[in-house]
């Protein structure tokens, strides 16, 4: 019956604006703010795909042959990670077990975060930060330089819907998607939460760096 599919219909869309996975795929994500990603992530480069091939990585427990995509890379900056460069990712070959496909015309420039496998090597997954470059933000490429890595201390909780409070003084209140309906809002493309003088975090915005002391931000 038509109103018994209904509330299924209603769950389903609750999923997708979050910005979690769709419900045909077994990997699902939950939005994590550009800081929050860089600081969760061992590696942060900006770089170009070279080329890309399927992988044997291992066997599964019943001894089935696990398939990675290995993509070369040219790696034009790191922003945070071992001294050694990158010169492969490895992700799994489709989205549906969490696979983050780079383009296959290898002319696009890409901001990566992921995690380090050593010997210049790393992975990503669907959930991990992976943009075109061109998409970034200059206060986001400001940022990847010094002002991250400055909040790490920091929480940056998600509020879905206002009023919403932090629960402690470390912890900046990310409201893109509760003012905005969107998960890449100002407060995504615009914002930093860096940790001041007295302990306390707070959302900072401007393309010069911040003091030190600074005491007093604008409001988001």
């Amino acid at each position: 019956m038509p109103g018994a599919a209904l509330p299924s219909l209603l769950a389903w869309l609750a999923v997708l604006l979050l910005g979690r996975a769709r419900p045909a795929d077994a990997c699902s994500c939950s939005p994590i703010h550009p800081q929050q990603a860089f600081c969760n992530a061992d590696v942060v480069i900006r770089a170009k795909r070279v080329s890309a091939k399927e992988v044997d990585s291992g066997n599964d427990i019943y001894g089935n042959p696990i398939k990675r995509i290995q993509y070369e890379v040219k790696q034009i900056k790191m922003f945070k990670g071992p001294d050694q460069d990158i010169e492969f990712i490895y992700t799994a070959p489709s989205t549906e077990v969490c696979g983050q496909p780079l383009d296959t015309g290898g002319k696009k420039e890409y901001l990566i975060a992921g995690k380090s496998e050593g010997d210049g090597k790393m992975h990503i997954t669907l959930c991990d930060l992976v943009a075109t470059w061109d998409s970034v933000s200059p206060t986001q490429k400001k940022s990847l330089n010094q002002r991250y890595q400055m909040g790490c201390e920091c929480k940056i909780s998600r509020c879905l819907s206002i009023p919403c409070f932090v629960s402690s003084s470390d912890e900046c209140l990310w409201t893109d998607w509760a003012m905005e309906k969107i998960v890449g809002g100002r407060q995504a493309k615009h914002y930093a939460c860096i940790k001041r003088s007295d302990g306390s975090c707070a959302w900072y915005r401007g393309m010069a760096p911040p003091k030190q002391e600074f005491l007093d931000i604008e409001d988001p």
